[in-house]
């Protein structure tokens, strides 16, 4: 047809849109040229959130750089006892006596089931194993590093990793005052020690600022509210430490004697009583402490017998935590350095488990007994928690001993006075104390975690220079206030 398209010419055009329909549909529906297409949009990108948080780590890693003090690193902590360590302790409530027999034994199969109980008894390499599943390549906002910066928000600082600085603002109180609330047994100014260089000695988290510790700030933290210490002789240091470094180590003669309020009394021939409350009354804070070596139940098997022997209920809290738990806001619990055989007997404490005596030979055992009960405490309480929606509940991991070329009755000594002479920092992650710290896993309790940062200062104990001591014999498990016992209560203060 003239001025028309002829037949050839037709059929090119027509096999030209076929080809390239082809081509367009094999490009969509190919996930090699698409992949590689769209890659090029989002390779090398990071996520906005990975990327800020990045900046922020660098920016406070080098403020802490700049306010860093300008020493060497020492050698650190390893995760396993270090030669201060011990598995066998010896101590009386304020003078070494006996054996204490660390360790970790299995939990029978009665042990009560509170919390994540199979969680609390995994070992420390299936956490090891979830750490590096976690840590895994970053491509996209949904990659493993976003969840471990979520999941490091959400369990805060480690306060336990970090490393001991000089600091000329310490100590927080003198240790030639707070004579109303420091027993003179403590307080090394008191005694023939003229080294007070310990008392100068501020721990610095790795990771974090620790808020200064201010005796005002404290009472407006806690105010209308009770904290208290039950535990051993350790925990009474803890105690007494708290009430110095809160009143400055100032008499307070505004400050009420509530021990009445708790049953804190002085028994007809008792040498003190079983504890010791005070209320500041311009903030109603109340700090008390009550003794509880083992942390169980003790009851006579024959109240009308006075040599009769005690029921030591390893299932059971102490009658005092029982009856008192509603009214306490912070609850900081201990024990460790009285399991051992000498001091059961001694007291004559039988084992009771169920409210019959124990018949289990895994909890016979002074390790199986001693963590039978941290685990049926810790889960009791957290099963309490639900009740008391405002109460926060610490476990304090084991202070450590430090006795060198000995025990406390073979002349085992501490006498080293050079502060930080085997080392200033902890760098471990995990808790030196892996018994406290299976025992609050899974649970709402805490762990207030001081065993590697009092292992690094074996010259802060009361030695040689106890001013009851025995002939040869040192006290190397209590500590000289002002010291290390301060800093478990300024980790204690940062969490609350």
């Amino acid at each position: 047809m003239k001025g028309g398209l002829k037949v050839p010419r037709i059929s090119l055009i027509l096999i030209g849109l076929v080809c390239a329909t082809v081509i367009t549909l094999a490009y969509v529906k190919s996930p090699f040229l698409s992949s590689w297409a769209s890659s090029q949009d989002r390779v090398f990108q990071i996520s906005p959130d990975y990327k800020v948080k990045d900046e922020e780590v660098l920016r406070e890693r080098n403020r802490l750089g700049k306010s860093e003090e300008s020493v060497n690193f020492e050698p650190t902590i390893s995760n396993s006892s270090t030669k201060g360590s011990s598995t066998k302790d010896k101590v009386t409530e304020e003078l070494i006596t006996n054996t204490e027999i660390e360790g970790s034994a299995g939990i029978p199969p009665s042990f009560p089931q509170k919390g994540d109980l199979k969680g609390a008894l995994e070992e420390k390499s299936s956490s090891r194993k979830q750490e590096n599943e976690v840590a895994g390549p970053v491509n996209s906002a949904d990659s493993p590093i976003k969840n471990l910066t979520s999941a490091s928000k959400d369990h805060g600082c480690n306060f336990a990793k970090g490393r001991w600085v000089t600091d000329d603002s310490r100590p927080l109180y003198s240790g030639f005052g707070c004579k109303q609330w420091l027993s003179s047994m403590w307080a090394c100014r008191l005694t023939q020690r003229m080294d007070f260089e310990y008392e100068k000695l501020r721990w610095r988290p790795r990771d974090c600022a620790m808020e200064e510790f201010t005796g005002a700030n404290f009472l407006k933290r806690m105010e209308n509210k009770t904290l208290a210490f039950i535990g051993d002789s350790l925990g009474r240091q803890q105690f007494q430490s708290l009430m110095c470094m809160i009143t400055g180590g100032e008499d307070r003669p505004d400050v009420l004697d509530v021990g009445r309020e708790y049953g804190l009394v002085k028994a007809r021939g008792a040498k003190r009583p079983d504890g010791w409350a005070y209320r500041f009354p311009s903030t109603q804070t109340t700090i008390l402490y009550y003794w509880s070596a083992s942390l169980c139940n003790l009851t006579p098997i024959s109240a009308s017998n006075p040599a009769t022997d005690y029921a030591m209920h390893l299932d059971r809290p102490p009658a005092f935590l029982s009856r008192f738990l509603p009214k306490f806001d912070v609850l900081v619990l201990n024990t460790g350095h009285h399991w051992n055989r000498g001091k059961l007997n001694a007291n004559r404490w039988v084992m009771h488990v169920g409210g019959v005596p124990n018949t289990n030979r895994k909890i016979a055992d002074i390790a199986g007994a001693k963590n039978f009960t941290i685990h049926s405490i810790i889960n009791w309480v957290n099963s309490q928690l639900p009740k008391y929606p405002g109460l926060k509940v610490f476990y304090r991991s084991i202070s450590p001993r430090h006795f060198f070329n000995g025990d406390w009755n073979t002349g085992g000594t501490c006498d080293n006075t050079t502060p930080r002479a085997g080392g200033k920092e902890v760098l471990q992650d995990e808790s030196s104390d892996s018994t406290a710290a299976r025992a609050v896993k899974g649970t709402a309790v805490k762990l207030l975690d001081i065993t590697a940062v009092s292992e690094l200062r074996d010259e802060g104990h009361i030695s040689r220079y106890s001013i009851k001591a025995t002939p040869g014999m040192q006290d190397c498990l209590h500590w000289c206030l002002p010291g290390v016992p301060d800093t478990w209560n300024e980790i204690l203060f940062a969490q609350l």
